[in-house]
């Protein structure tokens, strides 16, 4: 399962594009993320570049003024709520591991 900040109208389309099999949930203003802890906020130059340079507005996309993101992260959690396994990090090129994420699955 994924979380989206992204207004329904775009989360579709990416998920069609992408082949998406999995449950995308909406997570309008960044609610969830933001509770947690998980959001950045785009500004500066970086705002420029998304916006002028490569065409991503996100105001648009997810429907609010905020240029906030989700950070990168990856959660098990088992079938109790406990945490088995957190990651998370504000480069977005860097993922939790395939293999870690899979060895910490409760069997």
């Amino acid at each position: 399962m994924t979380l989206s900040p992204q207004l329904p109208e775009f989360a579709r389309g990416w998920i069609e594009e992408d082949g998406i099999e999995f449950d995308v949930l909406l997570d309008f203003g960044l609610g969830v993320a933001r509770d947690y802890g998980l959001t950045f906020t785009v500004d500066g130059n970086l705002r420029t570049l998304y916006r002028d340079g490569l065409g991503i507005d996100l105001a648009r996309f997810n429907g609010d003024e905020s240029w906030e993101l989700p950070l990168t992260s990856t959660f098990v959690i088992d079938r109790s709520g406990t945490i088995v396994y957190a990651s998370a990090d504000p480069d977005y090129t860097v993922r939790a591991e395939p293999a870690e994420v899979l060895a910490a699955i409760p069997t």
